[in-house]
């Protein structure tokens, strides 16, 4: 992760602004897997701007996320400075494969939209290395846009392809690495790390407007990379219609997310 980590600097503030926080249920899911309903230590791999990690304040007793990008990492610690729970919740500079912890510290890794930016191999052997016996590692995502109606959806069906087009007409194939999420749960099953594994779906529900929707949309790791105008991937009439169909009255967004789980 850290090799395509700076694709992001830059884009921290419209990210945090955009991106859904995990719902409660996942919360409970995940402490409940173990019977462990307030977790000594919480360690969020890839945080980001903390979304995933500071929802686990006054859940945990401390919680550490891990970031490789100044820019997001900064983000979040300047977030988390006011919350009831900011004594609880540090984020540090290392990255998936090399966190600095010590051995079976962890009840809890979680690694939150992310996980595919990651080579699997050495980011599960660490991750085992930090679980404690009876941990429990959780690389979770949600299918973005979220449901919210089908003309949307169909705009931003049109536009990821017509990316993906420009990319290969072009001759921009991506320098990133990215493993693929479908492929996720075969990694942890693979890596022999882990006495059970499974999935998990969970729904959540949040409220957003037009200007949210095209924060979103543009908060993504191609758009950072690929400068393409809004005319030439028809960013142009997604933003119109996001315009038309949500205008300034935030409604329900409807998000799906993919629960990996690991039980070491």
């Amino acid at each position: 992760m850290a090799e395509s980590s700076g694709i992001w600097t830059g884009a921290a503030s419209n990210y945090d602004q955009a991106r859904p926080s995990p719902p409660p249920a996942l919360l409970a899911l995940l402490t409940q897997m173990i019977g462990a309903p307030h977790p000594a230590l919480i360690v969020d791999l890839g945080s980001g701007t903390g979304l995933s990690s500071t929802v686990w304040g006054g859940r945990a007793g401390r919680v550490i996320g891990i970031e490789p990008n100044a820019d997001m990492r900064q983000t979040a610690m300047r977030n988390v400075a006011g919350d009831p729970n900011a004594a609880s919740i540090e984020y540090r500079e290392g990255t998936a494969q090399k966190t600095g912890l010590p051995d079976g510290c962890a009840d809890i890794v979680t690694c939150a939209q992310a996980f595919h930016w990651m080579e699997p191999t050495a980011t599960l052997a660490e991750v085992a290395r930090i679980l404690r016996p009876g941990g429990l590692f959780a690389a979770y995502d949600y299918d973005a846009p979220p449901t919210i109606t089908w003309e949307l959806d169909r705009l931003a069906q049109e536009l990821v392809l017509r990316f993906v087009t420009l990319i290969r007409e072009r001759g921009l194939a991506p320098t990133l690495n990215i493993w693929p999420k479908d492929k996720h749960l075969d990694h942890m099953r693979a890596s022999g790390h882990f006495r059970f594994t499974g999935e998990a779906l969970l729904h959540s529900v949040e409220h957003g407007d037009a200007a949210r929707y095209i924060e979103m949309m543009r908060s993504n790791a191609f758009s950072q990379q690929f400068q393409f105008s809004d005319q030439e991937i028809g960013f142009d009439r997604l933003a119109q219609a996001a315009h038309d169909y949500l205008d300034a009255k935030p409604i329900p967004w409807y998000w799906s997310y993919r629960v990996r789980i690991g039980v070491k």
